[in-house]
């Protein structure tokens, strides 16, 4: 009678390369910018921070975003296994419960770092990993909704990632403008995570995926995504004006202004636009979330 094949051969350790490929590097290049976008808002001298800024790129780029990069690929491997049977699950490059496993590890390494970093990182960080998880795993699996799934992401990537680079800076919790600022930033981002969406609508409807452009139908959605994505931005201006940041509140509204006339082409026809709109309009917005921190450190003129 045949020996029975140990576990271990039949679920190898995964390949580095396949393990960086599941994590999605170009993934992290958003909270990156969001948490540089906090370091430059809280204002400070890098000085003796640079440490807690290593500790901050860490974390919001290849721990917390690469985790949730691999909860998600863990928990929608069924459907990978159809749509994209090449990634590094569904092909059996990483096979068994690794995908598990590595979210697992990863989320638990991310804990372990934010403890570095603060009280007030450590809460950022518990917080974007249950949205992670949230998002991705039962029973919650925020991501089959329209509303919720896009506001945890643009919170997580946008809000969460802003508050920790000020809060390494500020060594605890930063001040009121920081905050309506990047709260503010993280509701606009609502709008650009819907962009995504019009890719998919039809997949979308066939898996019961309630993203906007799917209930509401493309020009509707549009109509929302511009709406969410320009009012937000209009408040970032008068807080800036009224915190006497003229120069970075008059910018923004300039990048603003330029967006404003780029939304009509894109409502005219979002299922072919959108990827045009977020090389402009988009590109545009975060610009200016880079001005917002700018201004609110006090690195432009008044």
């Amino acid at each position: 009678m045949a020996r029975p094949t140990p576990l271990i051969a039949r679920q190898p350790w995964p390949r580095p390369r396949d393990v960086l490929e599941l994590l999605k590097p170009i993934t992290w290049f958003p909270p990156i910018w969001a948490f540089m976008c906090g370091v430059v808002s809280a204002g400070q001298p890098l000085g003796p921070r640079w440490g807690l800024v290593v500790i901050g790129l860490l974390l919001t780029g290849p721990l917390v975003c690469g985790t949730s990069q691999a909860v998600n690929d863990w928990f929608d491997r069924h459907v990978d296994a159809i749509n994209e049977p090449g990634r590094p699950i569904p092909s059996g490059r990483i096979a068994g419960h690794w995908g598990l496993w590595i979210a697992i590890i990863g989320s638990a390494l991310s804990l372990a770092v934010a403890t570095l970093a603060g009280a007030w990182v450590f809460g950022a960080t518990c917080l974007a990993l249950a949205c992670a998880w949230a998002y991705s795993a039962p029973p919650f699996r925020l991501k089959i909704s329209g509303l919720w799934g896009p506001g945890i992401v643009a919170l997580s990537y946008e809000g969460l990632t802003w508050f920790t680079g000020a809060s390494v800076m500020a060594g605890g919790l930063p001040p009121a403008p920081v905050l309506a600022v990047l709260l503010l930033y993280s509701l606009g981002a609502h709008g650009i995570m819907t962009l995504n969406d019009f890719k998919a609508i039809e997949g979308d409807r066939a898996m019961g995926i309630r993203s906007l452009p799917a209930v509401l139908g493309v020009r509707r959605a549009a109509i929302i995504a511009c709406v969410v994505m320009a009012v937000p931005q209009l408040a970032v201006i008068a807080i800036l004006a009224a915190g006497q940041h003229g120069w970075a509140a008059l910018i923004i509204a300039a990048l603003l202004a330029v967006q404003l006339a780029l939304m009509p082409r894109l409502i005219a026809n979002p299922v072919a636009r959108a990827p045009w709109y977020n090389g402009t309009g988009t590109t545009l917005s975060v610009l200016g979330m880079l001005v917002a921190a700018l201004g609110l450190g006090g690195a432009l003129p008044i």
